[in-house]
């Protein structure tokens, strides 16, 4: 049996969050904090990261409005995580990403982490709260 990772994603216009999971699909790990620098370059970096860190499957975060209905936000997200996975070969699915941010928040106040120190954290923290989102949701697939 091959084992592979997951990558997940908490995706923005200036930054992305970068998370994956151990071989086994049991816990989420924080990665990285990717600042954007144009679609097809960020497509092409993740494309080799998910490569380098035999990943088979991207998760990205969808937001979704707090009542649960797409926004503008959606598509955008969507149609990275179509270029991405046409690019890259792999299978995107997504993921709701509501209060993702604002737990991760909450685990680095628990954590004491500076308030000017949150800032380079939050995304990969919040990309490892919406993979272990996943994990949890989608056990034994």
């Amino acid at each position: 049996m091959q084992y592979h990772r997951i990558m997940c994603l908490d995706y923005g216009d200036a930054r992305i969050g970068i998370a994956f999971s151990d071989l086994l699909g049991l816990t989420a790990t924080p990665y990285e904090v990717y600042k954007t620098r144009g679609t097809e370059l960020d497509i092409e970096y993740l494309s080799q990261l998910a490569k380098k860190n035999d990943a088979n499957l991207v998760v990205i975060g969808m937001p979704y409005s707090l009542d649960g209905s797409e926004n503008e936000r959606t598509a955008i997200t969507k149609s990275f995580g179509q270029k991405l996975g046409e690019a890259s070969n792999l299978k995107v699915v997504y993921e709701d990403e509501r209060l993702s941010s604002y737990e991760a928040e909450q685990l680095l106040r628990e954590r004491k982490v500076p308030p000017k120190k949150r800032k380079q954290y939050l995304d990969m923290l919040s990309a490892a709260v919406i993979l272990e989102s996943y994990l949890k949701n989608n056990k034994g697939e």
